[in-house]
Formats: structure tokens, sequence, C-alpha cells
């Protein structure tokens, strides 16, 4: 069977946690390291405040060598325009041996209607 996109996102929300925004503004409160994924242009017209941002396409290239990733163990929360990148990118980071990711259910979109 040839899966499409939505097919991926959906068996990734599968294995991952995935956060309500009440949760990820807990997380983001208690200093969990936050980190967007869309792309340049997304970030530039508006983001989470404090948040670092690789784009899902380089994301397993320069997540290593990015200076707050050193710690495999320390809390992220990840998100995108609405979850379904952030879900895959939960997926790679865990594959790259990470231990404490979250992707932010319904992405910036939903985040940003609540912070209006």
């Amino acid at each position: 069977m040839v899966m499409t996109a939505i097919d991926l996102v959906k068996e990734a929300k599968k294995t991952i946690n995935e956060v309500s925004v009440e949760q990820a503004n807990r997380m983001i409160t208690s200093g969990s390291i936050v980190l967007d994924v869309r792309e340049v242009a997304e970030f530039e017209a508006g983001h989470i405040p404090n948040t670092v941002h690789l784009s899902r396409g380089v994301l397993e290239f320069k997540i290593c060598d990015h200076e707050k990733f050193q710690d495999r163990d320390a809390p992220i929360l990840i998100y995108c325009r609405s979850g379904g990148r952030s879900a895959l990118a939960t997926i790679a980071l865990k594959k790259l041996g990470f231990t404490d990711v979250h992707s932010m259910g319904g992405g910036y979109e939903l985040w940003s209607q609540t912070k209006s």
C-alpha cells in the first residue's frame, strides 16, 4: 500500500507525545526548548518567543550541531503550522536519540488564536 503524507502523519501521531496548547504553554514556561520546524517565511511572519528555528527539510542535518540540543534528554516542544510537520519531526528526533520530545497539536495556528 502506498502511503500519503497524511497517512505518515497519522502513523506518527500514534507513537508520539502530542500535547495541547495549554500543556505546551506550561512546557514553555518551565523552560523547555521550543523548536519551530516551519519554513523561513512562516517563521518570519510570526513565532513563539525564544524559539529555535530549524526548517523541517534540514532538521536532521543541523540539530545535532546546534548548541541548544546537546543534551538529548532535555525537554523539547516542537511546533509547525498545524501539527503535521511537527509530528514527523518528533519521530525523527526520537530516532536521533532525543528522549523527551513533544509535538504541539494544532501548531502555531492554534497557539496564536489563544494569544489573540
